[in-house]
């Protein structure tokens, strides 16, 4: 059974985020620029409405400073004090158009916000000013996601059915899965069959997720898939598989980072549905897996005369000590990855859920949380309340 939070807010609640450490705060947000800060056991300690009574579509705590709260609501982001919630501290004017999701690197020192126009905003928080902005989206951006391990490099989803990867080195995304092509390669093989009831929706992408080791990644999608990408930070994606994992369209997939390993994964949809999966076996890399070698070497046959001379390219230039430092940084932070990610155990995952929870209404967002060392689902839907569900007996 759910525990219900109640109180703490007059519309349906969109978002959800739960600051670290054992004491904690969590926040939620609604429709109508409704902002609720709540202890761990429930009580709705502070409630605020914003001037501009916009709906609050993105709420996160600082990873580095747990007193600092962002929240995102049309095209700006306010930054709220959770202990003295008055007004905002300061607004981030960072969205081309409406700011559908946020993230924060592991660092608190970027704010990544994924908006309407498609594009992506990146935002350096010392300064409060968009440092890049990634655009290749041709439709909504509806989600993005740093990479834990990784504070230059994030995910972001689009109802243009594509996931990219981007370095904020680059201008252009490393790569990009368009997940409807991935869904006909697999129904052509045969890999893939839809669910009792499920409804033939395209694969428009509505949420991503970073496993903690920070090379798996996860996909909700409108086809009631959730995809499991392995990122290994290549020119093209790692392997990957899709779950079939809801009736309706799954709106929500998020990773837990405190249970026995780092691939649990929640997802919900709009089925009412929620469920948790163990993917290991998914997101284990393969077994004696090498790095690509080039096409082998032409010999020379003896006796022949050399070929005339040409002339030699110009030199290439040399990096400079600050570029070499950062690819230093990224290899060491790649070994370090890589060691995180090795699967704990060689057990393979069941196929279906580990836990299938009857929910009972389409699901807006979840919020994996420790609630006074109790691991825990908190749960917002179409009402004005936030439910809760107890992960112990995993």
């Amino acid at each position: 059974m759910a525990r219900r939070w109640s109180g703490g807010h007059s519309a349906a609640v969109l978002c959800v985020g739960a600051a670290g450490g054992p004491g904690g705060l969590l926040a939620s947000g609604a429709e109508g620029g409704e902002v609720t800060v709540w202890s761990q056991d429930g009580a709705a300690l502070a409630q605020l409405r914003l001037p501009a009574g916009e709906d609050v579509t993105g709420a996160l705590f600082s990873p580095s400073a747990p007193g600092s709260l962002y929240v995102s609501h049309g095209e700006t982001v306010s930054v709220l004090d959770p202990r003295n919630l008055k007004g905002p501290v300061q607004e981030l004017h960072v969205g081309e158009d409406e700011i559908n999701g946020l993230s924060l690197n592991e660092t608190g020192a970027l704010l990544a916000a994924a908006d309407d126009s498609g594009a992506v905003c990146v935002v350096e928080l010392a300064s409060g000013k968009v440092s890049r902005t990634l655009r290749r989206h041709t439709n909504i951006c509806s989600s993005v996601a740093f990479r834990p391990l990784r504070p230059h490099s994030l995910l972001s989803a689009g109802l243009d059915m594509q996931l990219m990867l981007w370095s904020l080195q680059k201008a252009r995304p490393l790569w990009v899965l368009n997940l409807q092509e991935e869904g006909e390669e697999e129904e052509e093989e045969g890999r893939c069959g839809q669910t009792p009831g499920q409804l033939f929706n395209p694969p428009l992408a509505h949420c991503v997720s970073v496993a903690a080791c920070g090379n798996v990644a996860a996909c909700a999608a409108e086809d009631g898939r959730v995809h499991v990408v392995r990122v290994d930070g290549g020119s093209r994606p790692g392997g990957r598989t899709a779950l079939q994992a809801h009736s309706q369209g799954a709106s929500q997939a998020h990773f837990l980072s405190f249970l026995s390993h780092p691939y649990w994964l929640a997802t919900g949809g709009n089925d009412g549905r929620v469920a948790l999966w163990d993917v290991r076996e998914h997101a284990a890399p393969p077994e004696g897996k090498t790095k690509p070698r080039g096409p082998p070497r032409r010999r020379r046959p003896k006796g022949r005369s050399k070929p005339k001379t040409q002339a030699e390219p110009p030199p290439r230039a040399r990096p400079t000590p600050e570029a070499e430092q950062e690819q230093e940084q990224e290899q060491e932070q790649e070994q370090e990855a890589q060691g995180a990610c090795a699967s704990p155990d060689p057990e393979t995952s069941p196929a279906g859920p580990r836990l299938s929870i009857s929910h009972g209404d389409k699901v807006n967002w979840l919020c994996p949380a420790l609630l006074k060392g109790e691991p825990c689902l908190l749960v917002a839907d179409q009402s004005s309340a936030l439910s809760v569900y107890s992960l112990s007996a995993l």
